[in-house]
């Protein structure tokens, strides 16, 4: 793995987790965003694809991890799996927004890489992709126009803060700092609900439309 500093990077193999690094927001009650959007190089996985990755690609560990034609090692952030998995579960939507050069390489990446124990590929966890190079406020306004939803129902996380302009449109960005991991998605779903105004609990919720 290549860190952006030029120094190793780590990260392990795609395997499913328990409960213990299920984001907390998952399952605390409040309202989530409908969507889910992740870039993917320095925010899903520790490289960039189209600069540190050469195919052709093969699959080590029981489609865990990759290797390039160099035989250098590429797999998810230790949380990733589990986080995606988890939103599948709870039926939000997700999609990867990035501006890679080489989109069709991250799709590879994105197939040939599995979450155990269900050994299901990783791309299988996406409603929505959008990878090409340009502006992200592109991507966005692509998937607003994919699903229908409002910007507002949207989280995106990225690692570079020039990409804070789809806040433009209504998305909300957490700036990743260090990859996608439990507490990051936490600090994420905290401040969408903050900005949007939807901290109460779900009961709350059902008891305002009640009333109506």
């Amino acid at each position: 793995m290549v860190k952006k500093n030029g120094g190793p990077a780590t990260s392990v193999g795609a395997t499913l987790g328990g409960d213990s690094i299920s984001p907390e927001t998952f399952k605390d009650g409040l309202p989530l965003p409908k969507l889910l959007v992740f870039d993917l190089d320095y925010t899903l996985w520790p490289f960039w694809v189209d600069t540190h990755v050469t195919p052709p690609l093969k699959v080590k560990d029981n489609h865990s991890r990759a290797v390039d034609r160099w035989g250098e090692s590429f797999a998810f952030y230790q949380d990733v799996p589990q986080i995606l998995q988890d939103a599948r579960s709870l039926g939000l939507l997700v999609g990867a927004a990035s501006r890679t050069a080489a989109p069709d390489l991250a799709r590879d990446m994105l197939k040939l890489l599995h979450f155990q124990p269900a050994n299901k590929r990783a791309l299988d966890y996406f409603d929505y992709l959008q990878i090409f190079p340009g502006s992200k406020t592109t991507h966005f306004a692509r998937l607003q126009k994919q699903t229908g939803l409002s910007y507002d129902e949207m989280l995106f996380f990225d690692d570079e803060a020039r990409n804070k302009n789809v806040e433009e449109l209504g998305v909300v960005m957490y700036l990743v700092r260090d990859g996608v991991t439990r507490d990051v998605v936490d600090r994420g779903v905290r401040e969408w609900r903050r900005r949007k105004g939807r901290e109460v609990t779900r009961i709350e919720e059902e008891c305002m439309t009640w009333r109506e």
